[in-house]
């Protein structure tokens, strides 16, 4: 894929949802591979709970529902419900694999504060 046709796509993923970026891609595909599972893809959704008042959810998902959204990444699909949309545009989500950080990691430029333990949104 080209350096134009990347930039398109986070642009489109934007526009309705979250963007992964490389590292959180390539473990999604990895952890999905080994499942084994056919037609998983990742549900990334928003609901109440947590000390902010917002909490994310990240997890494997054969389902679609009515309003959700599919985004296409190479080799997967990435699933936003309707309810969660207006939250997630824009969000990133990142992985890293590193001493000092492990795990995914959402930059969400909407929500304007989180819980000290990171664990919820408002």
């Amino acid at each position: 894929m080209s350096a134009t046709q990347q930039a398109d796509e986070v642009k489109d993923n934007a526009k309705v949802g979250v963007v992964l970026t490389e590292a959180a891609a390539v473990k999604v595909k990895a952890l999905i591979q080994q499942e084994g599972e056919e037609g998983l893809r990742l549900r990334v959704e928003v609901s109440p709970g947590g000390c902010s008042g917002l909490r994310y959810g990240l997890f494997f998902d054969t389902d679609v529902r009515d309003g959700d959204i599919v985004q296409d990444y190479e080799g997967f699909g990435v699933i936003v419900d309707k309810m969660s949309i207006p939250y997630l545009i824009g969000a990133s989500i990142d992985f890293a694999d590193r001493i000092d950080a492990q795990g995914f990691t959402i930059d969400n430029p909407n929500a304007q504060g989180s819980c000290a333990c990171g664990d919820s949104f408002h």
